[in-house]
């Protein structure tokens, strides 16, 4: 029987998984290297190897409701799109409501993890752990959850650049990025055009003479300011949005992306992608076209070659006198001390079961937590995991045969590189809403909106034409929440109280106002029954489905 369980990192995944053994009653106790909580979210002025670093100007790419975790709505006076300081702060908050820093051993480092001789019986493990001051010792525990993130390791191929040695500037991982210093009046090159290469390329560009950021592929930007001013990401992530883009997604894709280029012309400023925009994620950026049209940032393809002070792109063009050169191009993941036969690939992937649980072990009591990639913020996703897989441990759930997870993991990452682009930097993709909510199913707490519509229609229309916030998945079932309905009708409140800061007085309304909305009640009542006919298949309707 699953008691006592060992979480490995205190970020984000770290704290959700800490608060779902909590909630099982189960005994966590973890393990964290660095001397506090927060993981990527915590600046660190000293770069340490193998732990993750933020840059200093980092906006988190998701807004507060979105990425807020499902019992724990964030205060309303943060900003949407919170600066890192802001976002340890609300991890900070979390941590101490729940009472969960009494269960953290810092500087403390998991330096390896074995299955215990007598594993096939018990599913034990031991952990063993080594301190700041070089103490080692070994552990027994019951379960175990990885939450170590995937952003500690720099990939710096330098040997795919011609030339590099003979290159007299400065050249560095992205990973060692804190600030613009030293680069003033410089010209920097900046290789990789990922959110990190776009954030720092940006940076830099305020105090450089001349930043040329250099892209093999392109990709479809995203600011974080949508329809109306509001978060764009609260704006679009709605179950409505994702279920018409699944009905039909050529024509959802054509529609976001003529969207997008009314805002600036992706091929016109050398950005656009062969991709779709749904196949990749995007990069998200306010400032990007800004600093592109005031020449502050040039867009450049792949680097060819290396010279003494110049760099030549793949089209022939010379960038010469260039004084530093950043490296944006990825992590690679990397578990050091599971064990070589649990870190078996699919693909790019690790075979993971759900892309949590290892299919091959006797006992289901290991889960990987958060190594996941979507549209959208990570946080619901991890802790989603996390509940399913202390449910797991406790037999609640139960998994099926090793064939038959082997297979379908097999299938899922056919399947995903077929829609996605996947690559070792970007090993796995997964349609946020429907992974959530599938496990969200097997833990019982996926919000039945049918049911809902009948009892109380106002809230199953927040939960399919509002933004899909993780306050659904404590509406019913385990874990039940009951400040989850309040949260849902109040996050547009937390949303609009930031902007509050010099309040405009509202013009009296009239009848057309009037009109208009009863109009919109109306629309939003048809998308919600089209909604239900095509995710329940309403037997009442049967030949209605096959049309939408």
């Amino acid at each position: 029987m699953v008691q006592k369980v060992a979480v490995i990192g205190a970020g984000p995944c770290g704290l959700s998984s800490i608060k779902a053994c909590l909630d099982e009653g189960l005994e966590p106790t973890c393990f964290e290297s660095s001397d506090d909580i927060g993981g990527l979210w915590r600046y660190k002025e000293k770069l340490v190897p193998g732990r993750t670093n933020i840059y200093q100007c980092v906006i988190i790419n998701s807004s507060k409701e979105m990425m807020a975790f499902s019992d724990f709505p964030p205060p309303a006076e943060l900003p949407n799109n919170m600066h890192h300081t802001e976002v340890l702060l609300y991890l900070r908050l979390y941590a101490q409501t729940f009472n969960l820093l009494q269960h953290i051993h810092l500087q403390t480092k998991v330096v390896g993890l074995r299955r215990r001789p007598d594993f096939d019986v018990t599913g034990q493990w031991d952990v063993e752990t080594e301190t700041a001051d070089g103490r080692r010792q070994t552990h027994v525990f019951d379960a175990v959850m990885v939450c170590t993130g995937h952003y500690t390791q720099p990939h710096l191929p330098l040997s795919h650049f011609s030339g590099i040695e003979s290159f007299k500037g400065r050249y560095f991982h992205s990973w060692e990025y804190r600030n613009a210093k030293g680069l003033e009046g410089k010209r920097v090159v900046v290789i990789g055009f990922g959110n990190c290469g776009c954030d720092i390329a940006v940076d830099i560009s305020r105090v450089a003479e001349r930043v040329y950021l250099s892209t093999r592929s392109g990709a479809w930007v995203v600011g974080r300011v949508g329809p109306g001013g509001l978060p764009f990401d609260a704006a679009w992530n709605s179950r409505l949005v994702v279920t018409l883009a699944s009905l039909f997604p050529t024509w959802s894709n054509w529609m976001l992306e003529r969207k997008l280029n009314e805002f600036f012309d992706h091929k016109l400023y050398g950005l656009k992608p062969k991709h779709n925009f749904w196949a990749q994620i995007p990069v998200i950026n306010d400032d990007l076209p800004g600093r592109i049209i005031s020449g502050r940032i040039q867009v450049k393809p792949n680097v060819k070659e290396f010279r003494e002070t110049s760099v030549v792109f793949t089209d022939g063009s010379v960038i010469d006198k260039v004084d530093a050169v950043v490296f944006a191009t990825g992590y690679n993941y990397s578990f050091p001390f599971l064990p070589p036969d649990l870190q078996a690939k699919s693909d790019y992937r690790l075979r993971l079961y759900k892309h949590v649980i290892p299919p091959t072990l006797a006992h289901p009591t290991l889960a990987v937590v958060g190594f996941i990639h979507g549209l959208g913020a990570i946080n619901s996703m991890a802790e989603m995991q996390a509940r399913w897989a202390t449910r797991v441990f406790k037999g609640l759930i139960s998994l099926p045969a090793e064939d038959i997870m082997v297979k379908e993991i097999e299938t899922e990452t056919a399947t995903m590189n077929q829609k996605f682009v996947c690559s070792e930097r970007n090993p796995l993709q997964v349609d946020v809403i429907p992974y959530t909510d599938s496990l969200a199913e097997q833990v019982g707490s996926k919000p039945n909106i049918l049911q809902l519509l009948f009892t109380e229609p106002t809230l199953a229309l927040q939960v399919v034409l509002g933004p899909r916030t993780s306050y659904q998945y404590r509406l019913s079932g385990p874990g039940k929440w009951a400040g989850a309905r309040q949260a849902i009708f109040t996050q547009k409140q937390r949303i609009t109280r930031p902007f509050r800061t010099r309040v405009v007085s509202e013009e009296p309304g009239n009848e057309a106002s009037s009109i208009l909305s009863i109009l919109l009640a109306f629309i939003a009542g048809a998308a919600l029954l089209c909604y239900l006919i095509y995710n329940w298949h309403l037997p009442f309707l049967p030949s209605v489905a096959p049309q939408l």
